[in-house]
């Protein structure tokens, strides 16, 4: 074995996965997990621990793999995780642990993420759950929404001896995990509703179809329903536009509801009772995981799919492994290309979208080379249909309807950075609903910062 590569993971073809929502990797097996973890150098001081956010000990949970002993590697990843088989999933560990792991110096960095994929895996086929024998405290905790941020914040509550509950707007729980990121790179059935279970398990209570903000406030929730305390994680769900003309034709979708109606109402079934609009030809603006993700589900769909990216390759914000599996399944790059108009037929409905090549300039306030405009290149693409992923912002809903409750001018929730408090006294934010869109890894790590918040307030005089 070359200690310098990674074990190889089994991948479905990507000539058959490009017809199919199964999921696209296929996991390491026992052996290939415990030879995976021989790799680990064990280093004295673990960078890899400082590069992920939830600090999971990642030394101590390779060792156990790489000794066979599973169940103990998943205790370990436990400690700090309440979401591993989802994280070792969807996490960018190539810029996280893995980014900071010795053993990549001199060639690839162990594979953390796919083998805490596995040891999650394998605690659910094995039926290994959680200690769940928490002291009840007396004390009540609401919180909001049921995406990352939250189910991490009510899995640290329910430890400390809280009575959580969690209010989610839809018909299902799991927040952006269930309705944001397409079967084939995160299974709902086999993996976010066993996740969800492990937490139900632990003793957090679920309350669904509720739309905090129109059922019922925060001030009723504190004030009538007896809550200690509120945790705000309801991520960041408002899509935007361009502003260019013909982004309201027929055939014109945000990702958000692209992806939502896919993977929520399972649209791409032809026997759905909400079936969604199949394209011959789509155009899907954006670079980043959204972007590919509604691309690949596109392509699955029958549709020829291009991304249309105004940066280089370089420059897209997309995980590496994305762009690769995309690019596998047969998605075309349009890059250094902005668009600039949507054309419509006479029924109002996509037929083409103008666009323009760019060049890269000087570097922006992000520190990018910023895209300019290459004067006589018009052109245009003709499609049937146009998918913008242009990135979020949170839904003004929870702030406009709760006293107190500061924000900032792109309408995130003002919270502080370490324990989440905002504003209003005793109401904790974080996730997507404070930093605007994310990772699930940083959602989680917020969460987990606000139950610390959350038990010492109410563990202090200021509760009361």
């Amino acid at each position: 074995m070359d200690m310098l590569k990674k074990v190889p993971i089994s991948e479905q073809d990507p000539k058959v996965r490009a017809h199919n929502f199964d999921e696209v990797c296929l996991g390491y097996t026992e052996e290939e997990a415990i030879l995976e973890a021989s790799r680990c150098l064990e280093c004295k001081n673990p960078l890899c621990v400082m590069g992920c956010p939830v600090s999971v000990h990642i030394p101590q949970f390779v060792a156990k793999v790489k000794e066979g002993k599973f169940d103990e590697a998943f205790e370990i990843i436990s400690e700090c995780n309440t979401l591993p088989a989802i994280c070792g999933r969807v996490c960018p560990q190539e810029s996280q642990c893995e980014g900071k792991c010795i053993r990549g110096i001199k060639g690839e960095a162990v594979a953390i993420g796919k083998l805490e994929r596995f040891v999650a895996d394998f605690a659910m086929e094995k039926g290994i759950r959680r200690p769940h024998s928490h002291k009840k405290n007396g004390k009540r905790v609401a919180v909001i929404g049921s995406g990352p941020a939250s189910l991490a914040c009510a899995g640290d509550l329910v430890k400390y001896g809280y009575e959580v509950t969690i209010f989610e707007a839809l018909h299902e729980a799991g927040g952006v995990l269930l309705y944001g990121i397409p079967e084939f790179r995160l299974p709902k059935e086999e993996v976010v509703k066993k996740e969800i279970a492990m937490l139900l398990h632990m003793g957090v209570k679920i309350e669904l179809n509720t739309v905090v903000g129109k059922s019922v406030t925060i001030d009723e929730l504190m004030d009538e329903e007896g809550f200690d305390a509120v945790f705000i994680g309801t991520g960041a769900g408002l899509p935007k536009f361009m502003g260019i003309k013909g982004e309201n034709a027929n055939g014109v979708f945000s990702a958000n509801e692209y992806l939502t109606r896919s993977n929520l109402m399972k649209a791409y079934d032809e026997n759905s009772t909400t079936p969604i609009m199949r394209g011959n030809k789509v155009a899907v603006v954006g670079g980043g995981n959204v972007a590919m993700d509604a691309a690949r589900t596109a392509l699955r769909l029958g549709s020829e799919v291009h991304i249309i990216y105004r940066r280089s390759e370089a420059e897209l914000p997309a995980r590496k492994e994305e762009v690769h599996h995309a690019k596998e399944e047969g998605v075309i790059f349009d890059i250094l290309t902005n668009p600039t108009e949507i054309l419509t037929d006479n029924n109002g409905c996509v037929c083409g979208i103008k666009c323009v090549k760019m060049e890269l300039g000087e570097p922006d306030a992000s520190g990018r080379r910023r895209p300019v405009v290459i004067e006589g290149s018009e052109f245009t693409i003709d499609v049937d249909m146009v998918i913008m992923s242009l990135g979020t912002c949170p839904n003004p809903l929870i702030h406009s309807t709760t006293d107190g409750l500061n924000t900032t001018k792109h309408g995130c929730i003002i919270a502080d950075e370490i324990n989440g408090q905002t504003s209003r006294k005793g109401v904790f934010a974080g996730g997507d609903a404070v930093t605007g869109a994310a990772t699930v890894i940083l959602a989680m790590s917020a969460g987990r910062s606000a139950a610390v918040g959350i038990h010492d307030y109410l563990s202090s005089k200021n509760a009361t």
